[in-house]
This record gives structure tokens, C-alpha cells and sequence, in this order.
């Protein structure tokens, strides 16, 4: 039963962010391309966002991991709590699981009750402070930043980070 919840609540969640237009187009194909981001766009993507946020006086661990949630880079102020590095981690594990940034995911746990089991999920921290870096919309990894004061202030160090590395 929980795992039927569960479900119900993981389908909720992912209607709740993007409601497609048009069908999704399953593969045809044994095989699948995917893309992912690489390694060095993922350590430069961590190391900008620490910096962005020492900016602003604050101590901060940045976590970058691919589509699937593996770890790609770790970047952590000198003075950042021990905390910092697991909630990085599950903020950026989170977003890249719900293809959404933790902030919203937040928000639709609070305006529809029943995706609350979604924060019950292993590795998953529904804190702000994780985005999902998309290239032409899709989905090739995420960030999670954590240590700032507040959970918008993390996702905001992130967030200019990949917008930076990724030129737009």
C-alpha cells in the first residue's frame, strides 16, 4: 500500500511540474542516447557556486551529480559545516530524481498533500536549495548547494553557477 502511494504521489509530482503537450515518445530501440554532463563542467559548476556564495559571506558545500543522481563533483568552503556535504548531495540527488528544482518540489508537497511521501524517499531533502541543469530542455544533471542562511540563497549560488558555465 505504500508503495502504491507512493507511485501515486511520485506520478503527482512529475504531472505537477510539466504537463506535456503532446505524447512522450517511448524508444523503439534496445538502446538509448542519453545525454549527461560532464566532469568538467560539473567541478567548474561547484567550485563557481561555493565562490558565488563566499561572495556573500556564506560557508558552503556544492554538489553536482549527472541525470541519475551519481556524484559528479563536490566543492566545500573551508569553514562550511559538516552537514553541508550530505545535504548538497541529496538537494542536488532530489532534483535530478524529480527533474525539478527542490524549491518546487517543496511547494507542490505543500499545496497537494498527497505527494508528502515524497520527502519519506531515501536520499531525497525537500529544502530549497537544489535546481536541475537542463541543455535544450533536457534534464543532464543537477545542483544542490547548502549551508546559506536559507534554502533560496543556496539555490540562487547554483543556479548562477550553471549559467554561467553553460553560457546562457
Amino acid at each position: 500500500m505504500k508503495l502504491l502511494l507512493l507511485a501515486a504521489a511520485l506520478s503527482g509530482a512529475a504531472l505537477a511540474q510539466t504537463a506535456p503537450s503532446q505524447p512522450v515518445q517511448l524508444a523503439t530501440t534496445p538502446t538509448v542516447t542519453q545525454t549527461n554532463l560532464s566532469l568538467s563542467a560539473a567541478v567548474r559548476m561547484a567550485q563557481l557556486a561555493v565562490q558565488n556564495c563566499a561572495q556573500q559571506g556564506y560557508n558552503v558545500t556544492a554538489t553536482v551529480v549527472d541525470r541519475a543522481g551519481i556524484t559528479l563533483a563536490v566543492a566545500r568552503s573551508e569553514n562550511a559545516g559538516p552537514h553541508t556535504v550530505d545535504a548538497s548531495y541529496r538537494k542536488a540527488y532530489t532534483s535530478a530524481s524529480a527533474r525539478n528544482t527542490t524549491a518546487g518540489i517543496a511547494e507542490n508537497i505543500r499545496t497537494n498533500p498527497a505527494s508528502a511521501e515524497l520527502a519519506r524517499l531515501d536520499r531525497f531533502l525537500v529544502l530549497a536549495g537544489g535546481a536541475p541543469v537542463r541543455v535544450n530542455n533536457a534534464v543532464v544533471g543537477a545542483i544542490g548547494v547548502g549551508g546559506a542562511p536559507s534554502g533560496a540563497i543556496d539555490e540562487q549560488c547554483g543556479t548562477d553557477a550553471v549559467t554561467t558555465v553553460l553560457g546562457r
